[in-house]
């Protein structure tokens, strides 16, 4: 790993006052795209400010002493070498939030905008009623949706949804009605079910369920990415099919990853505890695991099942608290979570084999995203209307 051609530029501006305000928040954003060259300290352990002072120190005094031309090959090998351990495949802490950082350069400078650029996804879904007509969500007015039965459905100002009951009895005689609401691509909602379990719904992802739970079980049925915060009655198991698994909870928080274009089903428990099984093989068997809070299950197309212990539950759920987070992540697995958030296609030429660790927020357009990709790792982005052409 060497200092990029650009960055060096910029190095000598700055030690000769004459970079521009455009080209100090480069260098500033290319120095806070990595961090400490012990890659097994934990976050908080590490004081951040200290080791920004030490890194600029260290990359200040290399630059000072090799910055002849006749020793500019010198130069780089010396600086990949203060490097070398703050970077592993991938750039090991690239882009990680630093609140406490002491910043390289003190100017806030405001970027300028970039032209053929993608705006962040947003809660955008669509309800469909069990009569098969259609509210757009993301347009409706807040208020009262639609009355099935006894079943009032509202969107509330904050723009979720909720169920509820109008004040009726419940039996198991009631007319189940069954309703679904899916998420496009660059879109997210969530909704109260009628007995008060709650479900985040990421991009490309839906969840069908009756208006109101009767008799033995409270079951619904979801494609995509789900978050479920399931609201206890023992009576009542909770049961979530997802493609060829089901997930039976009591009450408990955890979070299901079901896209058709991953390569297992993963439920990470938070809290609680769930029965993970997978009903049929083909074998015409079935097979099943308990997961603990910090487990997490995978079932791979085979309907295999595997255990993790200490799953990385924070990385699990980012997507609902608004953020991408990676742990040793390859950079195909990233891109498709991008892919389905900012609704685009993804387009490789040539190899692309990188491994990232950090987090991004989605709130950003994708072209941050990809600056913030490029200062960590020999990757290149372009982006062509809706299409991502990736190289190195």
């Amino acid at each position: 790993m060497r200092i990029p051609q650009e960055i060096s530029v910029l190095i000598d501006k700055y030690q000769a006052g004459t970079a521009t305000a455009q080209e100090l928040e480069q260098l500033n954003q290319w120095y806070h795209s990595f961090d400490d060259s012990e890659v097994e300290i934990t976050l908080a352990d590490r004081n951040v400010a200290q080791l920004s002072d030490r890194i600029k120190q260290r990359l200040l005094q290399t630059i000072e002493e090799e910055k002849t031309p006749t020793h500019r090959r010198r130069w780089q090998l010396s600086a990949a070498a203060i490097l070398f351990l703050l970077f592993s495949v991938g750039a090991y802490f690239f882009f990680l939030q630093k609140p406490a950082a002491k910043p390289v350069i003190t100017k806030t400078v405001i970027p300028s905008p970039i032209n053929n650029d993608i705006a962040p996804g947003g809660n955008k879904a669509i309800l469909t009623l069990a009569d098969n007509s259609t509210i757009i969500l993301d347009s409706a007015t807040n208020g009262i949706l639609s009355t099935q039965g006894n079943i009032k459905i509202e969107k509330l100002d904050n723009g979720l949804l909720a169920y509820s009951i109008n004040g009726k009895k419940i039996t198991e005689k009631d007319e189940a009605f069954y309703n679904t609401i899916s998420t496009p691509r660059g879109g997210q909602y969530q909704i109260t079910l009628s007995d008060g379990t709650k479900v985040w719904l990421n991009a490309s992802s839906s969840i069908r369920f009756p208006v109101v739970f009767t008799g033995t079980e409270r079951k619904v049925t979801v494609t995509g990415e789900t978050y479920f915060e399931v609201a206890h009655n023992a009576a009542m198991p909770f049961r979530v099919q997802a493609a060829t698994s089901e997930v039976e909870v009591l009450g408990t928080h955890f979070n299901i990853n079901a896209y058709d274009d991953e390569a297992a089903i993963k439920t990470t428990l938070l809290e609680g505890k769930v029965k993970v099984s997978v009903p049929s093989l083909a074998n015409g068997t079935g097979s099943f695991k308990f997961l603990s809070p910090g487990q997490q299950s995978g079932i791979n197309k085979k309907g295999d099942i595997s255990i993790l212990n200490n799953a990385d539950l924070e990385e699990a759920v980012a997507w609902k608290d608004g953020h991408f987070q990676y742990k040793s992540a390859d950079l195909r697995s990233i891109l498709r979570q991008i892919a389905r958030w900012y609704d685009v296609e993804i387009e490789y030429r040539g190899k692309v084999d990188l491994h990232f660790t950090g987090q991004l927020t989605r709130s950003d357009n994708v072209s941050k995203v990809f600056e913030k990709l490029k200062m960590a790792g020999d990757v290149q982005f372009k982006i062509d209307g809706k299409k991502v052409i990736v190289s190195k």
